[in-house]
């Protein structure tokens, strides 16, 4: 509970990826990669009840075996590669009523920590904002980065002000959401339908060695060798 405001956490986990395949189960660090999810949700006192989302069973038996509640097995439909993150949220609020806030924790951002998830939560709360997401600095920045026209030339996909300098130390701080924690106010993702919305959505910056977000055998690899 944060601001006497109940908070639900939702482990969203499905049985396929195209990228690396069963990769929720796949080890990491002696433990199973949901493993690490789960204990950063068990560990944030502001949560109040955790729980998983997921259409495998083998996944669930796992998140059970390490204490997580899995109250339901998720429908076919929601488990798909173009099921929304949206509805498989909503889905698990409406299966685990009485909550104010949602938080969305993925599998795929093992480093992220009991701390980070308080975090996120209280730059929401202390702001007053609808929802808040956790960020880190953009590997490259914006104004760096081009498209080619038909005949191979270049133009910006940001205009840059013409008195900025092009030296990275010469750019305003950039960045990008990281996928690791998301928090919204149940009802106002229910009437938006969106994690982040723009002038609303509060971040949180977390320190980009955390911020690994696991779709390929070399974003696991990388994690991995992550001081931490």
């Amino acid at each position: 509970m944060i601001g006497g405001r109940s908070v639900l956490a939702v482990i969203t986990a499905r049985g396929g990826s195209k990228g690396l395949p069963r990769k929720n189960l796949l080890p990491f660090r002696g433990s199973p990669l949901i493993a690490w999810t789960i204990r950063a949700g068990q560990a944030a006192p502001s949560i109040d009840r955790l729980i998983l989302s997921s259409d495998d069973a083998e996944i669930i038996e796992t998140a059970r075996s390490l204490g997580c509640e899995a109250p339901f097995q998720r429908a076919p439909e929601l488990a798909s590669d173009t099921a929304a993150s949206i509805d498989v949220l909503l889905d698990a609020a409406d299966r685990a009523p009485g909550h104010d806030i949602v938080v969305l924790l993925q599998p795929t951002s093992p480093l992220r920590t009991a701390d980070d998830i308080e975090a996120t939560l209280a730059v929401m709360a202390q702001g007053g904002a609808p929802g808040a997401v956790s960020v880190s600095e953009a590997p490259c920045h914006p104004y760096l980065i081009f498209q080619r026209d038909p005949a191979g030339r270049l133009s910006p996909f940001v205009e840059k002000p013409a008195e900025m300098g092009w030296r990275r130390q010469d750019l305003p701080p950039a960045y990008r959401v990281n996928g690791a924690v998301y928090a919204a106010d149940l009802a106002w993702l229910r009437a938006e339908r969106t994690l982040c919305k723009a002038g609303e959505t509060a971040a949180y910056e977390m320190p980009v060695e955390r911020s690994i977000d696991i779709d390929t055998l070399e974003d696991l690899q990388a994690a991995e060798r992550a001081p931490g």
